[in-house]
């Protein structure tokens, strides 16, 4: 993709779009989200330190939606993406994102802890990630490309379990990752920014959409930071963690680079991982533990490394991350 100044200055202002629609938004959901009481609860098994967080706000999922959405809608406007692919990747996190809603509404709204089972969250996840794999394959083919190498991979009829494990693994993961204030912003705003900048610099069909759908997420993600970040006024939310993973995951898929997402995404394997691993440990010893607390960020929080440090830390690990990233494909 050749860029000019022109288009620098277009991308800048799909990111600043998305940045003040997600701050005007998010401001104006909380008193209204404290009015109708919608506050997070805090399970009694995590860190004792955050039952002080109990009462929140969250859902702040719906304001980062809202930026993104109208800064992809202008993305198209102004030519930086095809229509299709941007329809794509906004359906993919309008999707993910309305079933951590329905668990949001039901645990918050109706005050009870019970929303979608375990079975129908991975049931209609794996339908709107084959719906995705399948639109794909339609307009672009199953080709990936094989990070490092620069080779590109025709997976044939295998492209479909393929994206939908990476649609289903990327929203579950981020989800994991939302347990300290700005944690799965600030690392999901990192990652964004990077595939940005690979969608910038390649000339494959869809890396356009896949550069100005992440200008959209960065510019969302850090107007909402700016009321996420410790200590926190608003939380994300199941709305938000599972509509990050799912528009994260489809600007990877519309742009071939899927490969990417375990490198620039390390963090949120990391996550899921150790949630894995201290589940299956802990059922093999009768009780014995791996982590002080899973999911790790837990692990060093109680280790004595404060929620900022844990933040900080991570986002430093997922820029390096992102650096390797980006180097084995431009």
């Amino acid at each position: 993709m050749q860029l000019s100044t022109v288009m620098i200055t277009k991308y800048s202002v799909v990111a600043a779009i998305a940045f003040l629609v997600s701050m005007l938004a998010t401001g104006r959901l909380i008193p209204y989200l404290r009015h109708k009481q919608f506050g997070q609860f805090i399970r009694e098994e995590g860190p004792q330190a955050h039952l002080a967080k109990s009462g929140t706000p969250t859902m702040g999922g719906i304001a980062m939606a809202a930026g993104i959405s109208i800064a992809g809608i202008v993305a198209v406007l102004m030519g930086l993406s095809d229509a299709g692919d941007m329809l794509a990747i906004l359906l993919s996190m309008y999707a993910f994102g309305a079933i951590g809603f329905i668990d949001d509404y039901n645990k918050i709204a109706k005050k009870q802890n019970e929303g979608l089972t375990p079975k129908q969250k991975l049931l209609l996840q794996c339908i709107f990630g084959a719906a995705l794999a399948v639109f794909m394959m339609m307009r672009e083919g199953s080709t990936v490309i094989i990070p490092f190498t620069g080779k590109i991979v025709d997976m044939g009829w295998m492209f479909i379990p393929f994206v939908v494990f990476i649609e289903v693994a990327m929203a579950n993961s981020v989800n994991l990752t939302d347990g300290l204030d700005g944690l799965a912003a600030s690392v999901s705003a990192i990652v964004a920014c990077t595939f940005a900048v690979i969608g910038m610099c390649l000339s494959s069909r869809g890396s356009d959409a896949m550069a100005a759908a992440g200008q959209a997420v960065f510019g969302a993600a850090i107007g909402y930071l700016l009321y996420n970040k410790y200590p926190a006024q608003i939380f994300m939310g199941d709305t938000g963690s599972m509509a990050l993973g799912g528009v994260l995951s489809a600007m990877a898929i519309v742009g071939q680079v899927e490969w990417l997402l375990p490198i620039a995404g390390a963090i949120f394997v990391i996550e899921a991982l150790s949630v894995i691993l201290q589940v299956t440990y802990f059922k093999k010893t009768g009780g014995k533990r791996i982590f002080r607390m899973a999911p790790i960020h837990h692990h060093f929080e109680l280790g004595g490394w404060h929620e900022t440090k844990v933040v900080k830390m991570f986002c430093l690990f997922t820029l390096i991350c992102c650096i390797i990233a980006a180097a084995s494909v431009i």
